[in-house]
């Protein structure tokens, strides 16, 4: 029985930016920074070990050097290793070489923190249990089909007691809204991580475990998004304790408010009004056209006849379009 314990303490999309997002209420800055005070606190009152950030630490790659350097000393309080991956907004273009452009890339450099590159292995070591990190930075393809590898650990070694693996993508518990990529839980649950944290999608989901394998997504350090799910969230971070078994603990933040204190209701139902006329007005096109139930010819001919198109261009088009046909079924 191994009477010692490796502390990790998780959390992720912290958005640091100097300004306030249109539908709160709050100085943001000022709030961030309250939070990130009290994680430091968190740090040194429960003995933890390394803290592990998700992605997206920065709103975007160049955040003003007065943002950046004011939570660059906070972070540099934290008396124990921090690692991180890069997200979307950490970076130029969903790109992940850029990142020595950016103020994410300065704090690694300077050694604030830790930065976790594709296919590294980092070796979490203390009170003789040892842990292999890896992370995956967020990619433009990564919730693509054909590319779950970006979520699958696939190699283990004998000498690791743990493995975790980072990822900053869209991975989810349940299907999600259709024509946004997503991945689920249950597409990757034959990775040999016994732990897989991940970040960028803002809510979150609950603890999910599936065959001794953990899936964790504590949502956003702060509530940017426009929805009425966030007035109900509380930010959290998660604990990790490992010794001969994974204990996992949610540490709702005490400075986080209530979302009625932070979160403008009316300005989030508003932009809810406008997405939901603009989704409308999408069904009525899709309804109307149905392109995917319609000839090409009949397309052509429908819009032919409203744009009271000559005969002879018509039938030259049609022509035109046969010819087409005939090479993608000969393959030519």
């Amino acid at each position: 029985m191994r009477c010692y314990i490796l502390r990790i303490l998780f959390f992720t999309d912290t958005h640091i930016r100097g300004t306030t997002p249109k539908n709160r209420k709050d100085v943001f800055i000022d709030t961030l920074e309250q939070k990130f005070i009290e994680i430091v606190n968190i740090v040194k009152e429960n003995n933890i070990d390394f803290v592990l950030h998700g992605g997206d630490l920065f709103d975007r790659p160049d955040v003003s050097i007065t943002v950046a350097s004011k939570f660059a000393m906070i972070l540099d309080q934290i008396p124990v290793p921090l690692y991180l991956i890069s997200g979307n907004h950490d970076i130029y273009g969903h790109n992940p070489d850029t990142i020595n452009r950016t103020m994410l890339g300065l704090l690694d450099v300077l050694g604030v923190i830790k930065l976790i590159k594709s296919g590294e292995k980092v070796i979490l070591e203390k009170n003789n249990i040892k842990v292999q990190l890896t992370g995956q930075p967020y990619v433009y393809d990564i919730d693509t089909p054909n590319h779950l590898d970006y979520y699958l650990l696939k190699e283990r070694d004998n000498n690791v007691n743990y493995y975790i693996h980072i990822v900053h993508g869209m991975l989810l518990d349940r299907p999600f809204i259709k024509g946004i990529p997503y991945t689920l839980i249950e597409d990757i649950k034959d990775t040999l991580a016994d732990i897989t944290l991940s970040g960028h999608y803002h809510g979150g989901f609950k603890l999910t475990k599936i065959d001794e394998k953990y899936f964790i997504n504590p949502g956003s350090l702060v509530r940017i998004t426009n929805s009425l799910k966030e007035i109900e969230r509380t930010p959290q971070v998660i604990l990790i304790e490992l010794d001969d078994n994974i204990k996992i603990k949610q540490l709702p933040l005490k400075t986080a408010l209530p979302g009625e204190e932070v979160l403008d209701r009316k300005e989030i139902e508003n932009n809810l009004f406008k997405s939901e006329r603009i989704f409308e007005f999408k069904q009525t096109i899709d309804a109307a056209l149905d392109f995917e139930k319609m000839d090409i010819n009949e397309v052509l001919m429908e819009v032919s006849t409203a744009e009271n198109v000559n005969d002879e261009v018509k039938r030259e088009a049609l022509r035109r379009i046969a010819l087409i046909q005939m090479k993608g079924l000969t393959g030519d």
